[in-house]
């Protein structure tokens, strides 16, 4: 049966994934092949998008055991057995461009945090994994949808920060770490980042309280604070 992208979003929405997007890859572009001597001709990315990941993750793990990425390696792999593509991740090494990617397939930006904004998502959403297809998917127009940061009025997520990480220049990653280590981050590790709470795009789609304080967690964790 010829796939279509149709039926690969749908197979992705079921697994409690957000379909991210989708273009056709040029040599350019560092995308791997889909099969042995078989180039991938359609890159679809597979992420998140508010809290439906993190539903399906809690209801299939322990998120104070199980690791995100193995459960990402095991959900997008099996879409990728099932729709007959090949599957790679961001947590793959060596690193691959997913960002790069990212600006290929949806409409996302550069934000004043360093992370990407989306247009519709804001900063709630990530990316788990792609599916490379050997065949060309026919895939819609490319979304053109500018950065919502070039008109954002004041920029508050530069100043909503209790220990002023970020500035616009940079994130200054151990101010941040430190601060959830000690006492007066209880708030910002329960409750999750303030300067991504203070972004105005898609707050629709922020992350259950749950998720954020599993991703806030993670990366304590990460910076070797416990």
């Amino acid at each position: 049966m010829t796939q279509t992208l149709a039926r690969v979003e749908a197979a992705v929405r079921a697994a409690g994934l957000t379909p991210r997007g989708a273009f056709h890859p040029g040599p350019g572009d560092g995308v791997p092949a889909a099969a042995p001597g078989r180039p991938a001709a359609t890159l679809v990315l597979v992420g998140n998008a508010g809290p439906a990941m993190w539903a399906a993750f809690a209801a299939a793990c322990d998120p104070d055991r199980d690791l995100l990425d193995d459960w990402s390696r095991r959900v997008v792999g099996g879409l990728a057995r099932d729709l007959g593509a090949a599957a790679c991740f961001p947590f793959d090494a060596p690193p691959l461009p997913f960002q790069r990617w990212a600006r290929r397939a949806e409409p996302c930006h550069p934000s004043p945090l360093g992370i990407f904004i989306h247009a519709r998502y804001g900063l709630w959403h990530g990316y788990r994994g792609a599916l490379l297809f050997a065949d060309r998917l026919d895939l819609p127009p490319q979304d053109p949808a500018p950065s919502p940061c070039d008109t954002c009025d004041g920029r508050p997520c530069l100043s909503a920060c209790p220990v002023a990480a970020f500035t616009g220049a940079g994130y200054d990653t151990a101010a941040c770490a430190g601060h959830l280590a000690a006492d007066a981050g209880r708030d910002c590790m329960a409750g999750g980042c303030r300067a991504r709470h203070a972004c105005p795009v898609g707050q629709e789609y922020a992350y259950a309280p749950a998720q954020q304080r599993f991703h806030m967690a993670a990366f304590r964790r990460a910076m070797g604070r416990g």
